[in-house]
């Protein structure tokens, strides 16, 4: 399925050089050379890591000599557990610096009560909203479109294990509660973790493929998926023992996503995003074979 590449661009997470969640995982590895090696495999476009210098200037400066854009960096909301204009007020900060890259979308994810950074059972300790808590939610998320509808920018949910939004049923609630103007943010690893299908993941990507406008494309390793489910293991304890990986070396079968977003004229960026442990899983040598394999599959 080929797809075209002046509306479809390829990006890539630090995620894989240096975890957010995770510190020790790449305490090693420097921001120069995490955005060398993303230039050197083939990618154009990066999210933000902890690394990364906060002043655009100076970030914008190191990104353009490797060819480099920011497409989108990650936001954490509290509305259901929290005053509302604390988020808001956070919000504009992180828009404003992302808007000062270039940036078009904000992949925002609500952590109220989140355990993905905590050590609890992943499947069966992740929080559930009240009704009273999807209203604020819904009425937040409103509030954050029209703030970056100012900058001419989009809001979407990144939909994410160990949240009160990770199912399909969470994403469908989500989205019908929130104005048009709320979109999503599709990632592959994510559903296919939640719910161990195919199926699950063609689903959620055709239902709102109008409303996706960015893609997180990760495989998942199904035998840690079920050894995380057996023993009740976190989230964090997953991602060392390596539950995620790049397009191409899991489970996930890429060809028919492809299709979709193809068909449907997608335009917006795919971003690699398989954070592991790059002491076991050498972030240069997946992000080539990642860049490879998406190559084959699309042509871009």
């Amino acid at each position: 399925m080929k797809m075209d590449s002046e509306q479809v661009k390829l990006g890539i997470a630090p995620i894989a050089w240096t975890n957010d969640d995770l510190p020790e995982l790449g305490r090693e590895n420097t921001f120069e050379q995490c955005i060398s090696e993303m230039a050197l495999a083939g990618f154009t476009g990066s999210e933000v890591g902890n690394k990364y210098p906060t002043d655009p200037k100076v970030l914008a400066e190191k990104l353009e000599l490797r060819g480099i854009k920011i497409c989108n960096a990650w936001f954490s909301t509290f509305f259901a557990n929290k005053p509302a204009a604390e988020t808001i007020k956070n919000f504009i900060k992180h828009r404003d610096f992302l808007s000062a890259m270039g940036a078009q979308v904000i992949g925002c994810s609500e952590q109220s009560a989140s355990i993905q950074g905590q050590d609890k059972a992943i499947f069966t300790e992740k929080p559930v909203f009240t009704e009273t808590e999807w209203q604020k939610i819904a009425a937040g998320y409103n509030k954050l479109a029209d703030l970056a509808a100012e900058k001419n920018m989009k809001v979407c949910l990144h939909h994410h294990m160990g949240t009160g939004i990770q199912t399909p049923a969470e994403i469908d609630k989500f989205m019908q509660l929130t104005n048009d103007n709320v979109y999503l943010l599709f990632d592959s690893g994510h559903i296919y973790y939640s719910e161990g299908s195919q199926a699950a993941v063609e689903n959620l990507l055709n239902k709102y493929i109008k409303q996706i406008v960015h893609v997180h494309l990760k495989d998942v390793r199904p035998e840690i998926v079920a050894r995380v489910r057996a023993e009740d293991l976190s989230f964090l304890t997953g991602v060392k023992m390596g539950t995620f990986t790049i397009p191409g070396d899991g489970v996930i079968k890429f060809e028919p996503l492809f299709k979709i977003l193809a068909e449907a004229n997608y335009q917006g960026w795919m971003v690699v995003e398989a954070e592991q442990d790059p002491a076991l899983a050498n972030p240069f040598a997946y992000a080539v074979q990642a860049r490879k394999f998406i190559a084959e599959k699309t042509g871009l």
